[in-house]
């Protein structure tokens, strides 16, 4: 090989290897910042491109996770009014029962219609209460159960949706006892005549009944859009966790792997600098030849 003081082809090779160990030195510590072996689409188009779509699922997921739960809590705040309505139904019954006995005074008939009408107002209070963020599954009638007054809510990203429609509670609770303004139909318990105040009881008895066998029908109907919600709230906490895995397998660096890769490269370098430094020493061999 000639001896040549303008071309050191010995030192190109030697920066040229130093070049390449350094980049792929970048590369590492990247991956190590990072956490990623595809951070951008010049690492890894097709991988990029497919992480980049299921983020957007995850997205999409969030957003379907809120609208459930917001469903969840509507839903469970009208089972809860349910249930204490049930309740107060049934100690309206065993009152309207009791003033059925022919046999009870007038002072007697007065203080359980006076209960029968506090017990009222607690089940139209409880219905207008069963609220949450604006939405009300008990309050209203068949108009409102018909037209809105329902809660939806998304139930995948595709756009699909469930609902649990209003039970109509108002109209139910007004066809039992009267209007909340009207207490007409409990104060003729408390009647001097104990023959049609009795009847007057035994007919408040009856429409309770078919009170409270539509609020025992509204009772499996929310519960079971309650666990509708639930379920699929599950499902998708899981769907979550799958995407985010799948996410990971794409595009997650192994640390273990790329700290064994950063030592060997930093020997590379060490020996590359050495083999760089030794290879700008070859001209100075030409020196010797002219002593």
């Amino acid at each position: 090989m000639a001896f040549s003081v303008n071309t050191n082809s010995g030192a190109m090779a030697a920066l040229q290897s130093l070049n390449a160990t350094n980049k792929s030195m970048e590369t590492v510590q990247s991956r190590i910042t990072t956490g990623l072996n595809v951070a951008s689409t010049k690492d890894d188009s097709a991988k990029y491109t497919v992480a980049q779509t299921l983020r957007g699922d995850l997205g999409k997921l969030g957003a379907v996770t809120t609208s459930l739960n917001n469903a969840k809590s509507v839903t469970d705040v009208a089972v809860a009014g349910a249930e204490q309505v049930s309740d107060l139904i049934n100690q309206m019954k065993s009152k309207a029962l009791e003033a059925s006995d022919e046999g009870l005074d007038v002072e007697s008939r007065t203080a359980i219609s006076k209960d029968l009408i506090t017990l009222k107002k607690q089940i139209n209070t409880v219905i207008d209460g069963s609220d949450f963020n604006g939405t009300n599954l008990l309050k209203g009638g068949a108009a409102t159960t018909a037209t809105d007054g329902k809660v939806s809510a998304l139930q995948s990203i595709e756009g699909d949706t469930l609902s649990v429609a209003n039970q109509g509670f108002t109209d139910l609770a007004e066809d039992a006892f009267g209007a909340s303004a009207d207490d007409a139909t409990i104060t003729a318990l408390a009647g001097t005549d104990s023959a049609v105040a009795a009847e007057a009881a035994s007919d408040l008895g009856d429409t309770l009944d078919v009170f409270f066998d539509a609020v025992k029908s509204s009772l499996s109907e929310l519960g079971a859009g309650s666990r509708q919600i639930e379920g699929q709230l599950s499902f998708n906490s899981n769907l979550n966790d799958v995407i985010t895995t799948g996410i990971g397998n794409l595009v997650d660096a192994d640390l273990a792997k790329e700290s064994a890769n950063l030592q060997a490269l930093q020997v590379q370098q060490q020996l590359g600098v050495q083999a760089l430094s030794i290879a700008n020493q070859a001209p100075q061999t030409l020196l010797s030849l002219f002593r």
